[in-house]
């Protein structure tokens, strides 16, 4: 039987309700990990975005892509190893199958934007300066199958100084007959197509000589800095054969072995070298 609730001297008593209140802590135990978290998950979209980009693009369509979100600001540096991206984006010291192995690690590699322009402050002539004797030595290296075979003997970058190309000797080929200032035919055909490409520039041109340490026989009249000064004049007369103008040019060159390119070994082939830089 019920208990009959309590009675007052009014009539019954009223219930007693009890309430209970859960009080949550802040800190670590509030909403931070779904910040977290968030932010963890749209990382790994990213990430598995790029990983399907990578397996669904071509090659051609991955630079196409990398030179889209390449910033317009160039930033020079004088020496820093590595083609501009002209010729495939090789550095100058890729490992290779050359006689003398080197695979040094270059500096950081410089890559102009198709069509930039930019202003003065940002080098944005400079660029586009740039951009255009590129496009126009690649188009020159690309009308025979004979330069598409030199052409990755040409290395390109920007110097302070303005625009340096590098043609790099190697195992398999050389810029000039051995121990002699005759161009080799295929020196020839790649000294005109670069001379075709330079040849509207206005601005100076220096050319410069290097050899490799290789020393000559003692008694000899020859040595390694007339021979790399004479290589420059060599150079000099192949471009003016071939449209650039003879008061363009302000310096010919030759430092024998004493600037090489692959230093921890002066005998590399890839120390024979001529560089054309087109000044600004």
């Amino acid at each position: 039987m019920a208990k009959a609730p309590a009675k007052g001297k009014n009539g019954p008593l009223p219930p007693i309700i009890v309430k209970k209140i859960t009080v949550v802590a802040g800190g670590h135990h509030g909403g931070a990990w779904k910040v977290a978290y968030a932010d963890f998950v749209t990382a790994m979209m990213a990430f598995f975005l790029l990983m399907w980009l990578l397996g669904a693009t071509t090659e051609k369509q991955r630079k196409g892509i990398a030179d889209y979100f390449t910033p317009t600001l160039v930033k020079t540096r004088q020496g820093s190893a590595g083609s501009y991206g002209l010729l495939g984006g090789s550095s100058l010291t890729d490992a290779d199958k050359y006689q003398f192995r080197a695979g040094q690690t270059g500096t950081k590699t410089l890559t102009v934007p198709r069509d930039a322009t930019g202003g003065p402050k940002d080098g944005g002539s400079k660029a586009k300066r740039t951009a255009t004797i590129a496009q126009r030595l690649k188009q020159k290296l690309a009308a025979s199958a004979a330069l598409r075979k030199l052409a990755p003997q040409v290395r390109m970058q920007m110097t302070p100084e303005g625009i340096r190309l590098d043609l790099v000797d190697d195992a398999n080929f050389s810029m000039f007959r051995l121990g002699t200032t005759i161009l080799t035919p295929d020196a020839v055909q790649l000294l005109s197509a670069i001379g075709q490409a330079i040849g509207p520039d206005a601005g100076g041109i220096t050319v410069r000589g290097h050899t490799d340490s290789l020393q000559w026989k003692p008694g000899d009249a020859v040595n390694n800095w007339s021979l790399s000064a004479g290589r420059a004049e060599a150079t000099r007369q192949a471009l003016m054969r071939s449209a650039v103008g003879e008061g363009r040019f302000r310096r010919i060159e030759g430092v024998a072995d004493k600037e090489p390119l692959i230093v921890a070994n002066p005998a590399d082939a890839r120390n024979r070298r001529m560089s054309i830089l087109l000044m600004d």
